[in-house]
């Protein structure tokens, strides 16, 4: 795969003083689709926004298909870009939205029959194209919004916090629909968001952002399952959080002397020293309860101090190793069933289910 976006020691400040981005390297891949993942405030859209043109970079340089474009206007960078406002033109109807960017580029009307047809093909909305935005649902204007930024076949689409104003059921949808159209075009899609389930639901590769900096850049699943560091941990997924003083490392493998005088065995995340202090990161579904708890390599005793129904798992809120919001998540079976509020039952986890970071 061959480099399409990079970002090389890039640097951002509106005031002169504060770096919004702090020294970004970054290369996005060819085809692949990249989210930027991270609270408010993290970098992630100003990063999105100096991209597509509309900020520009304090320091550092920002490539495209290996040339620069730091002083190249938005207009010109052929980069498609999708809102969460849909920003449609709501004079024209929906093949005239399309046929705009391809207008201003000026393409023969042949052509851009062509591929307004096209573009509505791939977002399901051919049979809508007189229509006027007006007239559709939001999901129906997000659509179109997509197949406007793609109509023109532009190098990458960047998407910024697309489905924030659709409803869950909706917006779920349309994450698998936005996957779907990136597979079946080959399009590189740089998408950015705040939401974490959006982003492990759609990406190749996730930059996870806080304070100006990428934390980690990985696939979905070595995120969750091979965090970095805590605010990763905490950030992708949900994870109790357990720290100490580590006492000794071998390898991959480590233990953990924690509060109350609890050791815990736990595998490594980082570069450890003995002596040094260790946040632990152990995801509640990696948990065992009662008998099921102690072929484990951690076992302690916990006290359940609540119980949530989510209909096909159980929430248990716990006191265990000097924790009381120490979260269990349960299938819905005949033993997690038989808990009750006030039980003192035996938790217990394995090495390889705890990280140490």
């Amino acid at each position: 795969m061959s480099t399409i976006v990079s970002f090389k020691n890039v640097q951002k400040t509106y005031d002169g003083e504060t770096l919004v981005v702090k020294n970004l390297n970054l290369e996005i891949e060819q085809g692949e689709f990249l989210t930027m993942l991270g609270p408010s405030g993290s970098g992630k859209t100003t990063c999105l926004m100096m991209l597509a043109g509309f900020e520009t970079a304090t320091h550092g340089e920002i490539l495209l298909q290996g040339k620069p474009i730091n002083r190249i206007p938005p207009e010109r960078r052929n980069i498609g870009m999708v809102f969460q406002s849909y920003a449609l033109f709501p004079h024209k109807s929906v093949a005239e939205n399309l046929a705009f960017p391809l207008k201003v580029r000026k393409v023969s009307k042949d052509e851009i029959a062509r591929k307004v047809k096209r573009a509505l093909n791939m977002v399901n909305m051919e049979k809508f194209a007189g229509r006027m935005p007006a007239q559709l649902s939001g999901g129906q204007q997000q659509r179109i919004a997509v197949a406007r930024a793609l109509v023109f076949e532009p190098a990458p689409v960047l998407m910024d916090e697309p489905l924030g104003a659709l409803d869950k059921q909706l917006r779920e949808q349309m994450q698998y629909e936005i996957k779907h159209i990136h597979e079946q075009s080959g399009l590189t899609v740089v998408y950015v968001t705040h939401d974490q389930s959006e982003a492990m639901t759609m990406s190749d590769r996730i930059a996870v952002f806080n304070n100006g900096v990428i934390q980690q850049l990985a696939s979905p699943s070595d995120l969750y399952e091979k965090p970095e560091n805590a605010f990763v941990a905490r950030f992708i997924g949900e994870s109790n959080e357990l720290k100490g003083v580590v006492s000794t490392v071998d390898s991959n493998r480590c233990t953990v002397n924690i509060d109350g005088g609890h050791e815990i065995r736990a595998s490594t995340g980082a570069t450890l020293r003995a002596a040094g202090t260790a946040s632990i990161s152990l995801r509640p579904e990696r948990i065992a309860v009662g008998e099921q708890a102690r072929g484990c390599d951690n076992v302690f005793k916990g006290g359940v101090k609540d119980l949530i129904y989510y209909g096909d798992h159980l929430r248990v809120v716990m006191q265990v190793c000097g924790r009381n919001d120490f979260i269990v998540k349960l299938p819905n079976d005949g033993d997690a069933r038989r808990l009750r509020v006030g039980d003192s039952v035996e938790v217990g986890w394995m090495t390889e289910a705890c990280r140490a970071l």
